[in-house]
Formats: C-alpha cells, sequence, structure tokens
C-alpha cells in the first residue's frame, strides 16, 4: 500500500472507530436518565444530568494536562485506553450502583479529553495542507453516523414500552458495552506512517505533543502550548468567540440529554414514549450530517462567508425552542418515573417532536462547522491551543447545563439558550466582520476564507 493509502486507510479506521464508540456513547447519554429514572425505587440514587454534569466538567479541566498524557504514550495508545474507559462507563448501567456510576463520570471526564487530544494528532499525522480539508470531512461524516446507527437500535429494542424493565436496560447496555469495545479494537488497525514533512516543516499539533523521542522533552513542549493557551485565551477575538462557543456547549447538552428525556416523559405519546427518544437522536443526527456535508465539505464555495451560515443557524434553533416550548410539557425534564400527564400549548405531537429533533441537529451543525472554519483561519499558527480553548469553554458550559438541567424547568432551559445564542450569534459576526476587514486591508479575496 502506497504511504498516502495508508494516511487515508488510517482516517477512515479513525473514523470508524469513533463511530462505533460514539454510537454506544451518545445512546447511552440520550436514554440514561429515562434508565435512572426507573431505577431511582431502588438503593441507585444517581441522576444522569449530574453524572454528564461531572464528565464535561472533568474534561474541561484535563483539556490542560490532556496534551502532557498524549505525549508520553502516543495518540494509538492513548485512544485504546481512552476506549476502555469509555466501555467501562457503559457497562456500569448494566448492574448500577451510585458510587461506580459517578465514579465512571470522573474517568471517562480525564478519557475524552485524552481521546480528542489524541484524536487531533492522529488526524494531522495523516494529513497534510492538501488533504486535512478531505480527511476531516471524511472523519466528521463517520463520526455523525453514530447518532442514526445507535439511536436506531434503541427504537427498535424499545419499540411500543412504557417502562424499562431490568432485562431491557441490561440486554440494551451489554450490547452497547460490546459496541464500544469493537471500536476500541479497532484502534489496533491503524498503521504507523513515516514523516513525510521536509526539514523545519511544523505545525501546531506536533509543537504541542512533539516529535521527539524524549519524554522530557514532550512534556516541555506541552508546557509551552498550555502557557499558548493561556495567552489566546484573552485575546479580544477568543473572548468573543467563547460566548459563541458556551451557546454550542449549552445546545449539546439540550439535545444530547435533556430533549430525549423530555420526549421520554411525555406519558401522551403513549406506548412509543421510549422508543421516541431513538428516532429523536435519529432525526438529529440526520440533521447534523446534512448541515455537515452542506456547510463543512463544500464551505470553499461560499461566496459570502460565515455570518449567513450563522444566521440560518441562531434562526433554525429559534424555530425549534419554539415549537418545543409549544409541543412539551414544562416538567418534562424533571419528570417522575411515572412521566408527565401535563400538556404545554398545544396537544403533544409527535412529528412536532421529531422536526424539532432535525432542526436542533441542523442548527447545530451550522455553528460548530463555522466556528470550527474561524478558529482555524484567525489562529492557523496556534490551532491547536485555540481549539483546546473551544474545547473547554464549550465543555465547562455543557457541564453547568447538566447541572441546572435537574432543576430548571422546560421554559427556563429554553430562555438561557435563547439570550446566550443571541448574544453568540453577535459576538461572532464581530469576529467575523474583523477577519473580513483584515483580509481587504491586504487585499485578499473575501471568498477565499
Amino acid at each position: 500500500m502506497s504511504p498516502e493509502g495508508k494516511k487515508l486507510f488510517n482516517i477512515i479506521i479513525l473514523g470508524v472507530s469513533f463511530m462505533f464508540i460514539f454510537t454506544a456513547f451518545q445512546s447511552c447519554g440520550n436514554i440514561a436518565q429515562t434508565v435512572i429514572t426507573n431505577l431511582n425505587n431502588t438503593d441507585f440514587h444517581g441522576s444522569g444530568y449530574t453524572s454528564m454534569s461531572i464528565i464535561y466538567g472533568v474534561l474541561s479541566a484535563s483539556n490542560l494536562i490532556s496534551p502532557s498524557l498524549v505525549a508520553i504514550v502516543g495518540p494509538q495508545f492513548s485512544m485504546v485506553v481512552s476506549g476502555v474507559f469509555y466501555s467501562l462507563y457503559i457497562a456500569v448501567f448494566i448492574q448500577p450502583a451510585t458510587w461506580t456510576f459517578y465514579t465512571a463520570s470522573v474517568l471517562i471526564g480525564i478519557a475524552a479529553a485524552v481521546l480528542w487530544t489524541a484524536q487531533g494528532n492522529c488526524l494531522t499525522e495523516n494529513s497534510d495542507e492538501n488533504t486535512i480539508g478531505r480527511n476531516s470531512g471524511i472523519f466528521w461524516a463517520l463520526l455523525q453516523f453514530s447518532l442514526i446507527f445507535g439511536n436506531l437500535y434503541i427504537y427498535l429494542a424499545w419499540q411500543g414500552k412504557t417502562h424499562i424493565s431490568e432485562s431491557d436496560r441490561r440486554t440494551v447496555f451489554i450490547a452497547l458495552t460490546v459496541i464500544s469495545l469493537v471500536g476500541t479494537v479497532l484502534f489496533f488497525l491503524i498503521r504507523k506512517t513515516e514523516d513525510t514533512k521536509a526539514p523545519g516543516d511544523d505545525d501546531s499539533t506536533n509543537e504541542i505533543l512533539g516529535e521527539s523521542s524524549s519524554a522530557r522533552n514532550k512534556m516541555m513542549r506541552a508546557v509551552a502550548a498550555f502557557k499558548r493557551s493561556i495567552t489566546l485565551s484573552f485575546t479580544k477575538e477568543m473572548l468573543l468567540l467563547s460566548v459563541t462557543t458556551a451557546y454550542t456547549g449549552l445546545v449539546l447538552t439540550f439535545f444530547s440529554g435533556v430533549y430525549g428525556t423530555c420526549i421520554g416523559a411525555v406519558n401522551r405519546f403513549g406506548s412509543e414514549e421510549k422508543s421516541l427518544i431513538g428516532l429523536s437522536g435519529i432525526f438529529i443526527g440526520v440533521g447534523e450530517i446534512l448541515g455537515g456535508g452542506i456547510f463543512g465539505l463544500l464551505s470553499k464555495k461560499s461566496c459570502s462567508g460565515r455570518n449567513p451560515v450563522v444566521m440560518l443557524g441562531i434562526l433554525v434553533h429559534f424555530i425549534a425552542f419554539y415549537l418545543i416550548f409549544f409541543n412539551m410539557p414544562n416538567d418534562a425534564p424533571i419528570a417522575p418515573m411515572e412521566g408527565t400527564d401535563q400538556v404545554a400549548y398545544m396537544i403533544p405531537s409527535k412529528e412536532v417532536a421529531m422536526l424539532c429533533s432535525f432542526l436542533l441537529g441542523l442548527g447545530d451543525s451550522c455553528f460548530n462547522t463555522q466556528l470550527l472554519s474561524i478558529l482555524g483561519f484567525l489562529y492557523s499558527e496556534d490551532s491547536a491551543p485555540a481549539f483546546a480553548i473551544f474545547k473547554f469553554v464549550q465543555s465547562i458550559c455543557a457541564a453547568v447545563a447538566y447541572f441546572y438541567s435537574n432543576y430548571f424547568l422546560l421554559q427556563w432551559q429554553l430562555l438561557i439558550m435563547v439570550l446566550v445564542g443571541f448574544f453568540g450569534t453577535i459576538t461572532f459576526f464581530t469576529v467575523e466582520w474583523g477577519a473580513a476587514a483584515a483580509l481587504a486591508a491586504r487585499g485578499s479575496d473575501y471568498s477565499s476564507i
């Protein structure tokens, strides 16, 4: 196999591995609170919202040390070990106990930071300036298919069930654990590639993770990268983009955990209420894949910049929030095991609920593709620290949102997202206009971004 063929093979294996792992993990996140609600009449007293809050809180803090860990043990082994911890977290639900549940939440938070740092390093090692766009698109598309497959399994497995029995729970989570382990094992198929960069060539990822065989030298590079991250975090552009990033963290929490719980709590959906959680995830995935394909892979054909895509994203989300407010009972996020019989401003509609799922995924892809694009454009020389800050802010806000989801009614959760989304859109526009002005001053074409 040629060197380029080997690199493409590695990218495909990377994407397929992540697809398997996140097929299991995202399905677990969507149904965790629903499953736990059915357990709270036992000795188990955990909360799915609290667990996800812990995961994202630890993840955000662990982003500060994950480059050092990956630098020492290497990206492939880092991903394998992280995948094992993902599988252990899912396996906890087979026979849950409160202490193992929260302990696993802490461990997977650390593992997630290491996994994504290693993923970025692996993607960079197997790409060059001519293939990085293609390879990123392949990886993104394969990853987002995890939303389809995992939730399709939940939809079929829980078809017609109004109560999740112990047998149902064990069957689902044993299957999800096996799926996650398959993805972890696939990391072993990634082949080492020869360094094809010319002498003196470098990139920000290599600066962070290092190319030297000396662990001490790699650690010194990681510390230097940490210092650069601190410096970048206080720049005007990064502070403005942090508001937009914060919004994506809140939305991530809502569509990956809260909204599925709301759907599963509506008794008026009848025998389909639990299986609709999986169907909702499928529609979110369709929206993500469609938006990622149009606004990610085809972004170079845009002649009007990023702002129109972000505007479309916020409008799509506002429509979704409006429909959810009218369609979902206000107490749905915190309903007891028996569910809720309340009605909002209309009789709950399955069709409207699935439309909102699609809109949530589509809007999320609008924001994320454009954030990744503008960060790569503004910080091409310091991309790794910039993306570390992006992940840090997003994870912190996701953790905060999972925490307040234990207590806030639906209307207040929607209001918070509307306010942060409005200001996040304005701050994104401000940074984008500055980027356009800088291009114009250099005599460059705006459509080239």
